[in-house]
């Protein structure tokens, strides 16, 4: 009975990682990511492998301390594809 339910507490964690897999830009036309952007105001995107990052359409989406820097990712027809904006911390924002 005890292995019965840890298979199932397993199955189900497993299930619950494989649910919470996110667009990969690398995989998808530019089109299609930049369109996500817009349409969720702001959203985590896969970058490649195990790197992601989140994207905004405008300034509103970030805190009030930060601003916006261009982002330009790789897409599977663009290796430099504008998809929106990261927001960046004013504090950091001219370190760079």
């Amino acid at each position: 009975m005890k292995a019965l339910v840890l298979t199932l507490a397993l199955l189900s964690s497993a299930s619950m990682a494989a649910a919470q897999t996110r667009p990969s830009t690398v995989t998808r036309p530019c089109a299609a990511s930049q369109r996500d952007v817009q349409a969720n105001g702001a959203i985590v995107l896969g970058t490649g492998g195990y790197t992601y990052d989140r994207f905004v359409r405008d300034r509103s989406f970030c805190e009030r301390d930060e601003s916006t820097e261009p982002a330009f990712v790789p897409s599977r027809d663009n290796q430099s594809c504008f998809i929106g904006y990261r927001c960046k911390s004013r504090s950091n924002f001219f370190d760079d």
